[in-house]
């Protein structure tokens, strides 16, 4: 499954996968083949960064 292009809905993707399928956003990236730089950066532009300690973007 690719990831949406909306930043909003890959917020809403990430942060379910996240909280159902990896223990981490490196699980994650790796697991889906995704650009964490790439993601953080799409996040970012809307007001989102990853908290490890949570594991979601917030």
């Amino acid at each position: 499954m690719a990831l949406p292009g909306d930043p909003v809905m890959l917020l809403s993707v990430v942060n379910l996968k996240l909280r159902n399928y990896y223990p981490t956003l490196d699980a994650l990236c790796e697991d889906m083949d995704a650009d964490r730089d790439d993601l953080c950066a799409r996040l970012a532009s809307i007001g989102y960064h990853y908290d490890p300690q949570q594991n979601q973007f917030k």
